[in-house]
Protein backbone atom coordinates (compact mmCIF):
# COMPACT_ATOMS: atom_id res chain seq x y z
CA UNK A 1 0.00 0.00 0.00
CA UNK A 2 1.01 3.34 -1.27
CA UNK A 3 1.23 5.96 1.99
CA UNK A 4 2.20 9.48 2.29
CA UNK A 5 3.97 10.11 5.26
CA UNK A 6 2.49 13.38 7.71
CA UNK A 7 5.53 13.24 9.88
CA UNK A 8 8.77 11.87 10.43
CA UNK A 9 9.02 8.62 10.96
CA UNK A 10 12.39 7.08 11.81
CA UNK A 11 12.35 3.98 9.88
CA UNK A 12 10.00 4.84 7.02
CA UNK A 13 10.73 8.45 5.80
CA UNK A 14 10.21 11.96 6.08
CA UNK A 15 7.36 14.15 6.15
CA UNK A 16 5.75 14.65 2.51
CA UNK A 17 7.46 11.66 1.21
CA UNK A 18 5.08 8.68 -0.75
CA UNK A 19 6.41 5.39 0.33
CA UNK A 20 5.16 1.64 0.14
CA UNK A 21 4.36 -0.03 2.96
CA UNK A 22 2.71 -3.73 3.79
CA UNK A 23 -0.92 -3.48 4.04
CA UNK A 24 -1.63 -4.82 7.50
CA UNK A 25 1.06 -2.28 8.92
CA UNK A 26 -0.20 0.80 7.23
CA UNK A 27 -3.72 -0.36 8.39
CA UNK A 28 -2.56 -1.03 12.00
CA UNK A 29 0.06 1.34 12.98
CA UNK A 30 0.46 4.38 9.99
CA UNK A 31 -2.86 5.20 9.56
CA UNK A 32 -4.60 4.73 13.41
CA UNK A 33 -1.31 6.85 14.20
CA UNK A 34 -2.39 9.41 12.16
CA UNK A 35 1.92 9.33 10.65
CA UNK A 36 0.56 8.60 6.88
CA UNK A 37 -2.31 9.26 4.81
CA UNK A 38 -3.47 6.53 1.94
CA UNK A 39 -1.73 7.91 -1.15
CA UNK A 40 -5.05 7.91 -3.50
CA UNK A 41 -5.73 10.54 -6.01
CA UNK A 42 -7.57 13.16 -3.34
CA UNK A 43 -4.62 12.43 -1.17
CA UNK A 44 -2.01 12.85 -4.01
CA UNK A 45 -3.39 16.03 -5.58
CA UNK A 46 -3.40 17.57 -1.65
CA UNK A 47 0.43 16.71 -1.43
CA UNK A 48 1.19 18.31 -4.83
CA UNK A 49 -1.07 21.50 -3.75
CA UNK A 50 0.13 21.96 -0.72
CA UNK A 51 4.11 21.68 -1.85
CA UNK A 52 3.44 24.28 -4.20
CA UNK A 53 2.06 26.58 -1.60
CA UNK A 54 5.33 25.91 0.43
CA UNK A 55 7.29 26.69 -2.12
CA UNK A 56 5.53 30.14 -3.12
CA UNK A 57 5.96 31.13 0.34
CA UNK A 58 9.70 30.31 0.86
CA UNK A 59 10.54 32.07 -2.22
CA UNK A 60 8.19 35.13 -0.95
CA UNK A 61 9.88 34.75 2.63
CA UNK A 62 13.03 34.99 0.70
CA UNK A 63 12.80 37.87 -1.39
CA UNK A 64 11.75 39.77 1.71
CA UNK A 65 15.09 38.95 3.39
CA UNK A 66 16.85 39.93 0.23
CA UNK A 67 14.98 43.03 0.33
CA UNK A 68 15.46 43.86 3.86
CA UNK A 69 19.55 43.34 3.64
CA UNK A 70 19.29 45.78 1.04
CA UNK A 71 17.78 48.04 3.65
CA UNK A 72 20.18 47.02 6.31
CA UNK A 73 23.18 47.62 4.42
CA UNK A 74 21.98 51.37 4.31
CA UNK A 75 21.79 52.17 7.83
CA UNK A 76 24.06 52.96 10.22
CA UNK A 77 23.55 52.36 14.14
CA UNK A 78 24.83 54.83 16.64
CA UNK A 79 25.95 53.09 20.31
CA UNK A 80 27.08 54.49 23.13
CA UNK A 81 29.42 53.09 25.57
CA UNK A 82 31.28 54.50 28.50
CA UNK A 83 34.96 55.37 28.68
CA UNK A 84 37.89 55.94 30.59
CA UNK A 85 41.13 57.31 30.49
CA UNK A 86 42.44 57.34 27.87
CA UNK A 87 40.08 57.32 25.65
CA UNK A 88 39.41 53.05 27.17
CA UNK A 89 36.21 51.30 26.84
CA UNK A 90 34.31 49.79 29.74
CA UNK A 91 33.10 46.61 28.26
CA UNK A 92 32.01 45.79 25.49
CA UNK A 93 29.11 46.46 22.78
CA UNK A 94 26.80 43.35 22.84
CA UNK A 95 24.39 42.28 19.79
CA UNK A 96 21.11 43.12 23.18
CA UNK A 97 22.82 47.02 22.88
CA UNK A 98 23.14 46.88 19.25
CA UNK A 99 19.13 45.41 18.98
CA UNK A 100 18.39 48.02 21.30
CA UNK A 101 19.71 51.32 19.47
CA UNK A 102 18.30 50.16 15.87
CA UNK A 103 14.87 49.90 17.43
CA UNK A 104 15.33 53.16 18.87
CA UNK A 105 17.07 55.23 16.35
CA UNK A 106 15.32 53.15 12.99
CA UNK A 107 12.53 51.56 14.32
CA UNK A 108 13.86 48.12 13.15
CA UNK A 109 12.73 44.78 15.06
CA UNK A 110 15.91 42.39 15.12
CA UNK A 111 16.68 39.40 16.88
CA UNK A 112 20.00 39.13 19.28
CA UNK A 113 20.13 35.65 18.41
CA UNK A 114 20.35 36.74 14.60
CA UNK A 115 23.65 39.15 15.20
CA UNK A 116 26.55 37.82 14.44
CA UNK A 117 30.19 39.12 16.28
CA UNK A 118 33.23 38.09 14.54
CA UNK A 119 34.80 39.52 17.73
CA UNK A 120 33.72 41.62 20.91
CA UNK A 121 33.35 45.16 20.27
CA UNK A 122 36.28 46.88 22.59
CA UNK A 123 36.88 49.75 20.95
CA UNK A 124 35.62 53.07 19.20
CA UNK A 125 35.37 53.28 15.98
CA UNK A 126 33.13 52.20 12.83
CA UNK A 127 32.28 48.58 12.25
CA UNK A 128 30.63 46.04 10.02
CA UNK A 129 27.70 43.54 11.76
CA UNK A 130 26.38 40.52 10.13
CA UNK A 131 23.02 39.47 10.68
CA UNK A 132 21.49 36.41 9.33
CA UNK A 133 18.03 37.03 8.29
CA UNK A 134 17.69 33.84 6.89
CA UNK A 135 19.32 30.09 5.66
CA UNK A 136 20.43 31.66 2.19
CA UNK A 137 20.39 35.20 3.33
CA UNK A 138 23.11 37.44 5.36
CA UNK A 139 22.98 41.43 5.66
CA UNK A 140 25.32 43.65 7.13
CA UNK A 141 25.04 46.54 9.94
CA UNK A 142 26.96 49.25 10.25
CA UNK A 143 27.64 50.16 13.51
CA UNK A 144 29.32 53.10 14.89
CA UNK A 145 31.09 52.96 18.45
CA UNK A 146 30.95 56.26 20.32
CA UNK A 147 31.81 57.52 23.68
CA UNK A 148 28.97 57.83 26.18
CA UNK A 149 28.73 61.81 27.51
Amino acid sequence: MKVILLEDVKTLGKKGEIIEVNDGYARNFVLPKKLGLEANTKNLNDLRLKKAHDDKMAAELLEQSKQFAQRLSELEVIVHIKAGEGGRTFGSVSSKEIVRAAQEQHGIELDKKKIVLQDAIKSFGAYEVSVKLHPQVTGTLKVKVQEEK
